[in-house]
């Protein structure tokens, strides 16, 4: 369905930005071809094209069409975009739950000691994020911090 969507978008900004080039493109042409006298003695007289009525009528249905089809496309673009932003904000939330409940589990597992290594076992996350998560975690609780032997860092909660 978000293909669709995002196709139909697509085709209406494009029939809308067309339509209204046309429209522009007539009504330039309109005032262009607009009849000018230079008064030059002993000179030909060779007026400019008057504006035919399909150019005008060229010139009011690019509007007429292309406005309610660029509105239309937009409209329906800003609401994928939209729409989208509120999936991504969802799947983060649900991503923090997830990571809060296994940290909390693990805290109560272990009576406060959780290692690196441990949380990103068990969230299957990186490294790298297991770290930065503990360490805010950390921050935010006043957590003592112990390093053994290998180098390995432990977080010690009171709990």
């Amino acid at each position: 369905m978000k293909t669709a969507e995002k196709l139909a978008a697509g085709w209406l900004l494009t029939l809308g930005f067309m339509f209204l080039t046309l429209s522009a493109s007539a009504a330039l042409e309109k005032f262009a071809t607009r009849k000018v006298y230079i008064p030059v003695k002993d000179a030909y007289d060779f007026p400019a094209p008057n504006p035919t009525p399909e150019e005008d009528n060229t010139a009011v249905g690019g509007l007429i069409f292309g406005v309610p089809s660029l509105t239309l496309g937009a409209w329906l673009a800003l609401g994928l975009y939209r729409q989208s932003r509120q999936e991504k904000k969802a799947l983060n939330q649900q991503r923090s739950d997830r990571l809060q409940s296994i940290f909390y589990e693990m805290l109560q597992e272990n009576h406060g000691r959780v290692t690196v290594l441990g949380f990103a076992i068990q969230s299957q996350i990186p490294a790298a994020n297991a770290r930065q998560y503990l360490d805010e975690k950390a921050k935010e609780f006043n957590a003592n911090f112990k390093v053994n032997e290998e180098g390995a860092v432990s977080y010690h909660f009171d709990v």
